[in-house]
């Protein structure tokens, strides 16, 4: 403990941008997390039931149903329900631009979490390499004191151990929220393979037709 508080008193210039860098990573991880959770949907019971409605072409009860789901998954839906009934050419363009978009929604502030898990590491380094310095030059003015030598490294490996301890929830956080990303990517192809079906579909029954 009394190392730990040598430290602070010595090392704090380097320990408060480290100390910044936790309490960001704690922030976002809290919005995130929120923010996840309440987008969070039953897409598999959502899609069959959307399935259903664009079989009967019943597609204000599909624009319906989008609007009760809500949440981002809901709000590409609905924008694909928009695309769908106006131009159906040029769907699979139209709406990977909405998806894109939502996709921006999902990812915001992930990347403090990429910079933090890769800045973290080289301040404590920083600090430790600055901490051994000047224990080496007290060395020098002092002569041979192998506890002020101990103590000094000790107080100097503290920073680095504090820099790669918050980098490292930093990196598994950021992995955690882009496969969380991931899943709601997937979940927007599924709703464009849905829509692409029934498109296709009527191209054929019109090229028939035509034949």
């Amino acid at each position: 403990m009394e190392l730990l508080l040598t430290s602070i008193k010595m090392d704090w210039p380097v320990l408060l941008p480290i100390l910044l860098c936790s309490l960001l990573t704690v922030a976002v991880a809290i919005n995130r997390f929120n923010f996840y959770n309440k987008n969070q949907r039953d897409v598999v019971r959502f899609i069959r039931a959307l399935k259903t409605e664009l079989v009967n072409n019943r597609l204000e009860a599909a624009k319906s149903l989008s609007i009760q789901l809500g949440g981002v998954i809901g709000e590409v839906a609905e924008e694909a329900v928009r695309i769908f009934s106006e131009q159906k050419v040029g769907f699979s363009r139209s709406f990977d631009i909405s998806a894109n978009l939502a996709t921006r929604k999902l990812e915001k502030y992930l990347t403090i979490l990429g910079t933090v898990g890769g800045v973290c590491p080289f301040l404590g380094l920083f600090g430790t390499v600055v901490r051994i310095l000047y224990t080496f030059q007290d060395l020098a003015s002092q002569g041979n004191q192998s506890a002020a030598v101990a103590e000094g490294i000790g107080s100097a490996l503290i920073a680095t151990a504090f820099g790669l301890g918050v980098a490292i929830v930093a990196v598994v956080l950021y992995n955690l929220f882009q496969s969380t990303v991931k899943r709601y990517e997937d979940d927007f192809q599924l709703i464009k393979l849905l829509f692409l079906s029934f498109t296709d579909s009527e191209e054929k029954v019109q090229t028939k037709a035509l034949v």
